[in-house]
C-alpha cells in the first residue's frame, strides 16, 4: 500500500526518519527538517541514514546528517526529500489528491508496481526484469487490464 506523508510541522530526528519511509511526502509552507541525531550525540539508528541517502543521494545526506542542521520546506523541496509544498490549510487536501489518484487504479497492478520500486535499487537490471515479466504475467489477465484494453481499442476505432 502506498504511504503518503502529510507533514506540517517539525519533522526532526526520528519524525523525520518517519517521513522518509513514506513513498511520498507532501509539506506545508510551516514544516522543517533535520537529521538531528549527531548534535544529541547519538546516531541516526532507526534506519534515517539508509532511507534518506536512497532519496535524495549520499552526499546531500551525508551533510544533512553530519551538520544535524534543520532546513525548510522549500530547501526540502530543492533537495528531493519531498514532492510538493502548498500551504498548510491546503496540506490535506493536497495529500488526498494524490492518495485519491493512487487509490484510483488498478490495486495488483499498484502493490507490484510499488515492489518494484523498492526492488530496484538492489537488482541488476536482468533478474528486474525477469521479475518485472512475472509480474505483468499476473496483471495480464486482470479485470482492470482487460477492461482498459477494451477501451483503449474502442477509442482507437473511432
Amino acid at each position: 500500500v502506498p504511504i503518503i506523508a502529510a507533514v506540517n510541522g517539525a519533522a526532526i530526528g526520528a519524525g523525520f526518519d518517519l517521513a522518509n519511509m513514506a513513498d511520498l511526502r507532501i509539506a506545508s509552507r510551516k514544516a522543517s527538517f533535520g537529521e538531528t541525531f549527531l548534535n544529541l550525540g547519538i546516531i541516526p539508528g532507526d534506519g534515517g541514514a539508509w532511507f534518506m541517502q536512497r532519496q535524495i543521494g549520499y552526499q546531500r545526506a551525508f551533510e544533512l546528517t553530519l551538520s544535524g542542521r534543520v532546513i525548510s520546506a522549500d530547501e526540502a523541496l530543492a533537495y528531493g526529500v519531498v514532492l510538493e509544498v502548498v500551504e498548510p490549510e491546503q496540506l490535506m487536501e493536497a495529500a488526498l489528491a494524490h492518495a485519491k489518484r493512487i487509490a484510483a487504479q488498478p490495486p495488483k497492478a499498484t502493490r507490484l508496481t510499488k515492489r518494484l520500486m523498492k526492488m530496484a535499487p538492489d537488482m541488476e537490471l536482468k533478474p528486474f526484469l525477469d521479475v518485472c515479466a512475472v509480474f505483468q504475467g499476473m496483471c495480464h489477465n486482470e479485470p482492470e487490464h482487460l477492461e482498459a484494453v477494451e477501451r483503449l481499442l474502442a477509442r482507437m476505432k473511432r
